[in-house]
């Protein structure tokens, strides 16, 4: 009975050992032998690229309306209209003020006849004071050899003195007239352009977008009866997150897709980056002007905008899956070196738009960076690489 036992008991053992052994082989399996690993190659000739995202607007759009209140009673554009600068595009009545000019015009005459009577007068003036003059001049000859009395020379004097008095008087009337007629001709051209404000004209070339009123409407001082632009300031309105957009400046280039039109990308340029970032999206404004955009563009359309704001000759890109404890300028990357897992913290500088970070410093001469973090990663571990595929 014993020996029955002894057996049992040996035989259960060696499972034990048998199990042990298993495992053992399967831990030094697992844990001993090199974990591949994806490491990433350096890339050459990489755009460094910001994403916005916004609407088409146009830098010269204008709500125009009338000066002055009326009717409408022309309208000779509509939606869609190319303009010419000057074209009349609207009336409104302009019976009333066109009786005040008529009515101006009539004083201009008036008073170019009284600038007309006080000349003559003052010519008339003129004439008689040289007849007082010359008269005068013998009664005070004949004065001194007393050819004639005291009395009588006295009275050529006064009515010298007289006629010089008219024509000054005269000539005050003619300025007087003077005044009154460009008194005249300044109301007179008042009232023409007040009448010209009866007419709506085209500010410069451009397209109709908009037309807010039909004929027999009854507008208001200013109201906005069109809208219009200039076709060739249509850009792009694109809002760039401020922690992406330090790096955009004036002059590079852009690449626009429109939503109506995702199969194509339009080249452009960056316009203007607006001063001041909006307060509440933490977002700035980006103008990009496009090169090539198609001739029919609608106002407030979306649009996606990619601004290329470098090119690395070549650089050495991880994934941002790739990083722990990443801060945004610094983070932990596993590395190979000397065929031996490691970790190292490095600093980045640039971030493409999917997701890689340009690693700047922090490596040792040699380290490959692990692209993907698989299970069983551990410092000391002996790793055998394989390279990122990266079209």
């Amino acid at each position: 009975m014993k020996a029955i036992l002894d057996m049992r008991m040996a035989r259960y053992l060696l499972g034990l050992l048998g199990v042990g052994a298993v495992g053992a082989a399967v831990l030094l399996l697992v844990f001993l032998r090199p974990l591949p690993v994806e490491v990433v190659p350096p890339s050459e000739d990489v755009p460094i690229q910001v994403f916005g995202l916004g609407t088409v607007e146009a830098r010269v759009l204008s709500k125009v309306g009338f000066e002055v209140g009326g009717a409408l009673v022309e309208l000779n554009v509509d939606h869609g209209d190319r303009v010419t600068e000057g074209d009349v595009l609207a009336r409104i009545h302009a019976a009333e003020q066109e009786a005040r000019l008529a009515k101006a015009s009539a004083g201009v005459v008036n008073a170019e006849a009284a600038v007309e009577r006080a000349q003559a007068a003052e010519g008339r003036a003129r004439v008689v004071l040289e007849r007082k003059q010359e008269a005068n001049e013998r009664n005070q000859t004949l004065l001194a050899r007393q050819a004639v009395s005291v009395e009588t020379a006295d009275d050529s004097q006064m009515e010298r003195d007289v006629a010089v008095a008219e024509l000054a008087v005269a000539s005050s009337d003619v300025e007087v007239a003077n005044a009154a007629l460009e008194d005249a001709r300044a109301q007179h051209e008042l009232e023409r352009v007040l009448l010209d404000h009866h007419v709506l004209r085209a500010p410069y070339d451009g397209i109709v977008v908009e037309r807010l009123k039909e004929a027999g409407a009854v507008l208001n001082s200013g109201e906005t009866l069109f809208t219009v632009v200039a076709p060739e300031t249509v850009w792009v309105l694109a809002h760039v997150d401020e922690a992406r957009s330090g790096r955009i400046q004036v002059g590079q280039p852009a690449e626009v897709r429109l939503r109506s039109l995702r199969e194509q990308n339009f080249h452009g340029r960056v316009a203007r980056v607006a001063i001041e970032s909006d307060r509440v999206s933490e977002e700035r404004r980006v103008y990009v002007a496009c090169d090539h955009c198609p001739e029919s563009f609608h106002l407030g359309e979306q649009a996606e905008v990619f601004i290329t704001t470098a090119v690395l000759d070549r650089a050495l890109l991880v994934p941002e899956t790739a990083v722990e404890a990443f801060d945004g300028l610094r983070g932990t990357v596993w590395t190979v070196e000397d065929g031996d897992l490691q970790r190292r913290e490095v600093a980045f500088a640039n971030r493409t738009l999917d997701s890689r970070l340009e690693i700047v410093g922090g490596l040792p001469e040699g380290a490959r960076v692990v692209a993907a973090l698989p299970s069983g990663l551990r410092v000391g571990r002996a790793a055998r690489l394989v390279e990122e595929e990266r079209p």
